[in-house]
């Protein structure tokens, strides 16, 4: 079945090269099949079956009238030879099992080995993705609830990039609205200025929830708090000097948690940004005819799409998150020219995004719009709550993590100056938090605990850590026990079955990365992290090393130094830092 011609095409993912073998011989062999039919090939669900199965003649049968079996069994004895594919076998109904060639792998290995993105081919032609992510509220303090969006962000902005993509990400921060208002008012009344020097967004949210309590029981404080709006909507020269004050102050607030997350963001546009657009868009819709009124108030009715009325205009003329987002929406079409608009926040929101994309289409807007919903985070005994007071601080946990670590890392190495230490922890317990929420479906609802969130063994980020860390020393004292030799000169040649599975796991990086960037999951390539260290350790465990006979002794060190590559960019990737030792 093998051919000896070597082909590597590094533009294609090893799936890829099989799918359209695959799809070409199944056109060429069937010529009933219709346009544009689903014919892929995939990673074998059990490693005892094949490396890749097909699974096409399952629905190919009916349209060909043929009986699965009898088409797979076609396909395996009349298909052209591909230089990747050492023999295939048919099983159950008409499954198609695929093993690669070892010739091919070998070269395959020798190829991704001397290539620095590991075989990940750029993307062609590249997009322009403009990804929407952590989006705090100005005044108010990141708490743990805000991990998600940030760092599931932060993965697919970084998975995004590195397929080669052109990525704008947008911290599009809730610096306007109605709120504000009540914040002016109790800002004047109620902060303290020692607490404002020392906690300057606490001391916020505390003049606000105290105003806010106010306005409850008092309706003339109430009154009071929307003409401060007013005046701040209109200009006044006080009214807009305090907000700008709240947001430097919560800007410099932001800016600290993101830099100890290793965040950042190309744009940072809060609501304020598009507030003097809204007329306009207003405009647009009643040009569009897309409004109508009711009560008092604007709306655009999505009967169609059998949605709820879009609120566009309150009745009393304020604009809500609608108006916002729409022109929002236009101005980024308008100025950057994007193919998708990613919007990552929580499942509460899917019914505003509908109806916000909705309305976009109906304005014209072809651009791909995504809303990347993820489950609400949770304690044990129920939701988070303001009032409730059991509402965790970002800072403190990851203060907390941090605290773990260090007496992990204090623990396991006492040698290491206390300066290194403290990076270590730092690395290691910001990578334990990022990682026990990325390595869930984000779609999935996350009940909070310590222990879960700073895991610091098992399916964790200390795990793969440690897992690089140990991988990486490998090398290292294959250069102390063999200083002259020229490692890149021995061919990585897998001998043993589990080293035969190892290789066939690293080749499998750039399609992971790929499914795991288009499908908005980040937990898959946590999967795939995970399960590459695990199947090292067996390697690792089960075939000596640097006692092996040369030439089996350098392969295996260089499949060492591919598995060390693949888990520090893998990490990277998921915004986790790997460090040398741990």
């Amino acid at each position: 079945m093998a051919s000896d011609e070597k082909v590597f095409d590094m533009k294609w993912t090893v799936e890829q090269q099989l799918s359209a073998w695959a799809r070409g011989e199944f056109f060429r062999l069937f010529p009933g099949i219709p346009p544009g039919a689903g014919i892929e090939v995939v990673v074998a669900t059990d490693d005892a079956f094949g490396d890749y199965q097909c699974n096409a003649p399952m629905s190919l049968a009916k349209t060909l009238r043929m009986a699965p079996r009898v088409l797979a069994e076609r396909f395996v004895k009349d298909a052209a030879p591909s230089p990747l594919v050492a023999s295939m076998e048919v099983a159950g109904p008409g499954f198609i099992n695929i093993r690669l060639s070892a010739n091919w792998l070998q070269q395959h290995l020798a190829a991704i080995a001397l290539d620095e993105r590991l075989g990940v081919p750029l993307v062609d032609p590249a997009e322009t993705i403009i990804i929407d992510y952590s989006s705090p509220n100005i005044a108010k303090p990141m708490h743990i609830a805000h991990i998600r969006s940030t760092v599931i962000g932060n993965a697919l902005d970084r998975m995004f990039r590195h397929l080669g993509h052109r990525v704008l990400s947008d911290n599009h921060l809730g610096d306007w609205g109605t709120q504000f208002g009540i914040l002016i008012l109790g800002y004047r009344h109620f902060r303290n200025p020692d607490a404002l020097a020392a906690e300057p967004i606490q001391e916020l949210e505390r003049c606000y929830v105290a105003s806010y309590d106010k306005a409850k029981a008092d309706e003339a404080w109430m009154d009071e708090a929307r003409r401060e709006l007013v005046k701040l909507q209109q200009g006044d020269k006080e009214n807009r000097s305090l907000w700008r004050t709240f947001v430097e102050l919560s800007l410099k607030e932001f800016n600290r948690i993101y830099d100890r997350l290793g965040v950042s963001f190309d744009l940072v546009r809060g609501e304020s940004f598009y507030h003097d657009l809204l007329a306009g868009t207003l405009e647009r819709l009643t040009e569009a005819n897309l409004l109508e009124e009711s009560e008092g108030a604007l709306v655009v009715k999505l009967e169609e799409e059998k949605l709820p009325v879009c609120l566009v205009r309150k009745s009393d003329g304020g604009f809500n998150y609608a108006t916002t987002d729409i022109a929002t929406v236009l101005s980024r079409v308008d100025e950057f020219k994007p193919s998708r608009i990613l919007y990552v926040t929580d499942e509460r929101q899917q019914l505003h995004f509908k109806q916000f994309f909705a309305v976009a289409r109906r304005l014209g807007v072809n651009v791909q719009l995504e809303h990347i919903w993820f489950g609400l985070m949770r304690l044990p005994e129920g939701t988070f709550s303001t009032r409730q007071g059991n509402v965790i601080k970002l800072e403190r946990l990851l203060d907390e993590a941090e605290s773990r670590a260090f007496e992990m890392v204090r623990t396991s190495s006492p040698d290491m100056p206390e300066e290194q230490q403290r990076a270590v922890a730092r690395a290691v317990g910001i990578g334990a938090v990022k990682y026990a929420d990325l390595s869930q479906n984000p779609q999935s609802l996350v009940t909070f605990t310590w222990d879960k969130a700073l895991a610091l063994e098992g399916n964790s980020a200390p795990y793969l850590q440690y897992a690089f860390a140990r991988v990486a020393s490998v090398k290292d004292k294959y250069r102390e026990r063999f200083p002259a030799a020229r490692l890149e000169e021995y061919p990585i040649r897998p001998v043993e079955p589990v080293e035969w599975l190892l290789a066939n796991r690293l080749i499998r990086f750039p399609d992971v990365l790929s499914r795991a960037a288009n499908q908005y999951r980040p937990n898959l390539l946590a999967d795939y992290l995970y399960e590459l260290a695990q199947v090292y350790s067996r390697f690792y465990q089960n075939v000596p090393f640097l006692k092996a006979e040369e030439g089996v002794r350098e392969s295996r060190v260089r499949l060492c130094e591919l598995v060390a590559r693949t888990l520090r960019t893998g990490l990277y990737l998921l915004g986790i830092e790997t460090p040398d030792r741990i």
